[in-house]
């Protein structure tokens, strides 16, 4: 097999035979070389790398926190934990790095896809110049596979027409299974086979779970892998949705924490600091970082929403021991297949800081916080859902003061950059050929950069130079195999910048300087990026940034502010981008869309289509129109469907009648019926809403019509200003996530549906453009 010299150059290059051919195989000295496929050196290990979602440095049992984690300190006990290991802060810009090894903006990732812009570090599109490591690793001979959450294609290539380039089976995972979005529903997820949509094999009530499923297609394809390739390792890239929103819990799992969270966040703080310094994860020394104003106090809320928050961090400690189950099932997968002591694994135990996305009073269906309609949670309403929060008729997140104690020891959360808290996520490393010591702790600072060069040291592979002809970006991370036998290793990852959403930070060789510019708190003041507040520490005696020497070192804080400057403009993170209803707006922010215009055909079989594909109909008239052809006897089911159990629409067939409902938040639903059935044969169906103007989020009147004649008309009183939960699909012929209504008797058509289409009527008023910035850009974020 071809040398490390060669390996810099991928595809390797095929060797033609020298000489003159032959004339016959069967005389004269004939010979050729055994057709050999590429393999990677002797003794590379097999890889599984694993990342959680949106799970802090505090939250699992682990590195001290309240939520229980058998697999990883199973895992921890036979292998390494490393305290001093970051992430970006946000979900897409993490993964990008992880994948490529290169600062997430030098890979166009500096905010989550569908913020993305034209600046060349917000555009989202990973340049061909930025392989990643599962094409490296395939290229080499590795199978490859990847698992759950992807969450890096740019809005405009997130279709079935494509292109494909940077879905995961084109950043050369060989198979792929998950979805591409920021989030999904545990129970009714937007499922990808390769680049297929496919639906679960069953309901949550005959127990779906994602988890589970992603968890049991890893397991069967490690069978097949060893039993069809066994001389060739694998790199499985398994990364659950969970622990992000929607906080959704098996049935069997939602008490399993019944009672422990009562004492409150502040508590919950306290008690998961004393383990940390038991367990060594942070000095005995370490501070506990003061709680910011902008997060109340246990003590300060109120009796009546208590048992509401307590709820809600009962529910999330469950989902996550439930993640780490199923994460459980899959190591258990590679040591029953005999080869997890030849299985370097990479548990990164969150893709950024606890988020603080759900509000101080948490949320029972997210869209309505992400939305800008909170006020409609008062503590009643959600003391009255509090039996639903976890289950299929729910779509919540916790509350801002857990996510912060997930992050325990550390400032802020999720989003902020600038702070340990939005960065730091507990790393375990399991090998056991590979790495002689056992339940040891390493302190060496590292960042997800650092992943990447690591498999292609255990793997004894070089860095390509050129990857399919096309010269390749230096990595920026470094190999943490150095640190595996040496606890005492000096540092080689020794700067590192933090940038997203204009909360920023440097570290460098133990300093660290940083500004929060705009955290998930009420009441933040709005300033310029000059006029940000920096802090300065020094964490090789303040290991959780909790005493600020900025005032005392301005010298230091002036060096530290210029480097950051240098490693912006060297990662392509100027010009800082804190602008909301330009970056909210495709148009104004410079990326492509594909739905434009006032009217949309589409047609079946286009599968299960997300908002970024399909034309805007929030808060202005509009028309939908289907050409149905109707069987003898009648017709019965979905037509088309867009959004559901959070918010949405759809047109059904109900005892033959057409119905049209809509579904504001899951709250209220209201339904428009017909008085008469659809007549056998092909006709048009048309739902026609005439907005009241007025604002966002008014109602309308809605009038249904067989082959334009009116056979009903009724009123909808309410509508979401802005998209309904991020990743409920518009379908045609059925609606086959979580349903917009109860009401359906049958979810498949029986008849035909030839297309639907959209329409906005020529002169309708829009009154899109009255969201606030804000709110739309809260909007966006829902999926990071």
């Amino acid at each position: 097999m071809s040398g490390a010299f060669e390996r810099v150059v991928l595809p390797v290059p095929e060797r033609r035979p020298a000489g003159p051919p032959a004339f016959d195989m069967q005389h004269g000295e004939v010979s050729f070389e055994p057709i050999r496929p590429p393999r990677p050196p002797a003794g590379a290990p097999n890889i599984l790398l694993v990342m959680l979602d949106d799970a802090g440095f505090g939250s699992s049992s682990a590195f001290g926190g309240p939520c229980r984690a058998p697999t990883f300190e199973r895992l921890a006990a036979n292998g390494l934990r490393y305290t001093r290991f970051h992430t970006t802060a946000m979900c897409s810009p993490t993964r990008q790095a992880l994948l490529t090894g290169r600062n997430h903006h030098a890979v166009g990732m500096g905010a989550v896809s569908d913020m993305a812009t034209a600046a060349p570090g917000y555009t989202s599109l990973r340049p061909n110049t930025a392989a990643t490591i599962a094409e490296v690793l395939r290229l080499n001979g590795y199978s490859t596979s990847q698992f759950g959450k992807c969450h890096e294609v740019p809005t405009w290539e997130w279709n079935p027409m494509g292109p494909f380039d940077r879905w995961p089976t084109g950043s050369e995972f060989e198979y792929f299974y998950g979805f591409i979005g920021g989030e999904t529903s545990q129970f009714y997820p937007s499922l990808v086979e390769g680049t297929t949509p496919v639906t679960p094999d069953r309901s949550p009530e005959a127990g779906y779970h994602l988890s589970e499923d992603i968890a049991d297609k890893a397991r069967c394809w490690l069978g097949q892998q060893r039993a069809l390739a066994p001389d060739k390792p694998f790199f499985l890239y398994f990364a659950p949705s969970a622990t992000h929103a929607p906080i959704h819990i098996p049935h069997h799992w939602l008490d399993r924490y019944a009672g422990e969270f009562d004492q409150g966040w502040d508590a919950v703080r306290e008690e998961t600091f004393a383990r940390q310094k038991r367990l060594g994860v942070v000095p005995p020394d370490a501070e506990l970082t003061a709680r910011h104003e902008g997060i109340p106090a246990w003590s300060e809320i109120p009796d009546r929403m208590k048992p509401v928050l307590a709820r809600q961090m009962e529910l999330y400690a469950a989902f996550l021991e439930h993640t780490d189950y199923c994460i459980g099932q899959v190591v258990d997968a590679v040591e029953e297949l005999g080869v997890l002591d030849d299985t370097l694994i990479l548990l990164i135990t969150g893709d950024n800081g606890a988020s603080g996305e759900g509000t101080v009073n948490g949320t029972w269906n997210e869209a309505l916080t992400m939305t800008g309609m909170s006020d409609i949670e008062t503590p009643e309403f959600l003391r009255d859902r509090l039996d639903t929060f976890g289950t299929p008729d729910s779509y919540p997140q916790y509350s801002l003061g857990w996510a912060h104690a997930m992050d325990t020891p550390y400032q802020w959360t999720k989003r902020i950059a600038s702070h340990w808290g939005g960065t730091r996520n507990g790393l375990i490393v399991h090998w056991p050929r590979g790495i002689t010591a056992r339940n040891e702790l390493r302190h060496q600072f590292h960042h997800v950069v650092d992943i990447a060069p690591t498999c292609l040291e255990v793997a004894g592979l070089p860095e390509p130079h050129t990857v399919h002809g096309i010269t390749q970006q230096p990595m920026a991370g470094v190999s943490m195999a150095y640190s595996f036998d040496a606890p005492d290793a000096p540092d080689r990852h020794e700067t590192q910048y933090f940038e997203i959403l204009g909360n920023r930070g440097i570290y460098h060789k133990g300093w660290t300087a940083c500004t929060a510019h705009a955290p998930p708190v009420p009441n933040w003041p709005d300033r310029d990026f000059d006029e940000d507040v920096w802090e300065l520490y020094d964490t090789t005696t303040d290991w959780t940034q909790a005493r600020d020497l900025a005032a005392e070192r301005p010298d230091k804080l002036a060096e530290l502010q210029r480097l950051f400057l240098i490693e912006a403009a060297t990662n392509e993170v100027l010009p800082l981008d804190d602008r909301a209803a330009e970056r909210a707006d495709p148009d104004r922010a410079g990326r492509p869309v594909l739905a434009r215009g006032n009217r949309q055909r589409l047609y079946p079989g286009i599968g299960r289509l997300n908002a970024f594909s399909v034309i805007n109909i929030k808060n202005k008239s509009h028309h939908v129109t289907a050409e149905v052809v109707v069987p003898a006897g009648g017709s019965e089911g979905v037509i088309v469907a867009q959004g559901g159990f959070p918010g949405g629409w759809a047109i059904y067939a109900k005892q033959g009648r057409p119905v049209y409902c809509y579904n504001f938040y899951g709250i209220d639903r209201f339904h428009v019926e017909g008085t008469e059935p659809l007549p056998e044969g092909t006709h048009h169906l048309r739902m026609e809403f005439d907005y009241d103007g007025g604002g966002v989020a008014k109602g309308g009147t809605v009038r249904l019509l067989i082959d334009d004649r009116q056979v009903g008309q009724g009123r909808v009183e309410r509508t979401q200003p802005l998209p309904f939960a991020s990743d409920e699909p518009f379908e045609i012929g059925c609606d086959q996530g979580s349903q917009v209504t109860p009401d359906y008797t049958v979810n498949e058509f029986t008849g035909k549906v030839n297309w639907v289409e959209i329409t906005i009527p020529e002169g309708a008023s829009d009154h899109d453009a009255e969201i606030p910035p804000e709110e739309r850009m809260r909007a966006a974020r829902i999926v990071e």
